[in-house]
């Protein structure tokens, strides 16, 4: 299985994605339209009950679910991501003898063994004097296996196994601005994740260990004050490091429950903050209940993941 792949490669013209996380099993299928936004055709949520092939055994009969291309996501503890000098001597290998050539390289960043866990690098480009990094993913032997194995179990076809990184990154491009960057930050309920992009590749990616509710709950200042001075500082390092790409606002999705912190960062950082609405930028005239902000909140990394196929319109002026 490969992490890591852009939009737009594979093809297909309609991509499933699965998503096991927090207890819940969560699916959204997204198909492409030529010069329209991206169709949600459905969308499913339940508590997982029994082992992942047990559910996903429940699922398989529903063909609506079902598109050419499924992915699946690791989730949180279950992979590394890192960046890494770009070795000139490397640039000239396939994709194959890239990533070996990075598995010892990434040795030092995982607790697992390195020899047989799963593998991929995708490249962050030179900026103004910023040489090229790659970006190293490592997913452990048993934990890929253990997901394929799901799926062949369900005898559902699985085709890639992605990361939610990536996945954020696939929705920050429906809200990019030709000549800059995307600052997109996405508060879940127990969890965030900030990611800069620019030109559909990774530059930044800083999860936050806090999740809406409790950032936006009285009492809880100094958890509020904690997160946005590591977005602040998150966002001058980027400054400092890729100044040739400019960041007009930091975009902010976030449930109901998230309101007060999304005002707070507005009234405190020196960005300005803009509230994501993935109404302008999505379809979902087939799954009006994901375009509530709670719902689609609780869809976002499938979300992200199903749109690896789709192609964004051309960036905003």
């Amino acid at each position: 299985m490969r992490f890591g792949r852009h939009p737009g490669q594979s093809g297909a013209k309609d991509c499933t994605a699965v998503v096991f996380e927090d207890g819940r099993l969560i699916v959204v299928r997204v198909a492409q339209q030529k010069n329209a936004a991206p169709r949600l055709i459905a969308h499913e949520r339940f508590a997982q009950e029994g082992t992942e092939s047990e559910a996903l055994k429940r699922l398989k009969p529903l063909k609506k679910l079902w598109g050419q291309m499924v992915t699946t996501l690791v989730g949180p503890g279950q992979y590394r991501l890192q960046a890494f000098d770009y070795p000139a001597e490397l640039r000239s290998l396939n994709d194959a003898e890239r990533r070996e050539a990075m598995r010892w390289r990434a040795k030092e960043m995982v607790d697992f063994p390195i020899e047989d866990a799963g593998i991929d690098v995708f490249e962050m480009p030179a900026s103004g004097g910023r040489p090229a990094q790659l970006w190293v993913v490592a997913a452990p032997k048993e934990v890929l296996q253990a997901r394929i194995q799901a799926f062949q179990d369900a005898k559902i076809s699985l085709t890639t196994i992605d990361i939610p990184e990536l996945a954020q990154r696939n929705l920050a491009s429906f809200f990019a601005q030709a000549h800059r960057g995307v600052a997109l930050l996405s508060c879940q309920e127990h969890r965030g994740l900030l990611t800069i992009c620019h030109e559909d590749e990774l530059y930044v990616a800083r999860h936050i260990d806090v999740g809406a509710r409790l950032l936006s709950e009285a009492g809880n200042e100094h958890l509020r004050e904690r997160v946005l001075l590591d977005i602040q500082r998150t966002l001058d390092n980027f400054d400092r490091n890729y100044g040739a790409i400019p960041l007009t606002s930091l975009c902010v999705a976030a449930p109901a429950s998230g309101e007060a912190f999304v005002s707070y960062l507005g009234e405190n950082l020196s960005l300005p903050v803009e509230r994501v609405d993935l109404g302008q930028a999505l379809d979902f005239s087939e799954t009006p209940a994901l375009a509530s902000p709670d719902v689609h909140m609780e869809a976002w990394y499938a979300l992200g993941a199903a749109l690896r196929d789709a192609r964004p319109p051309e960036p905003r002026a």
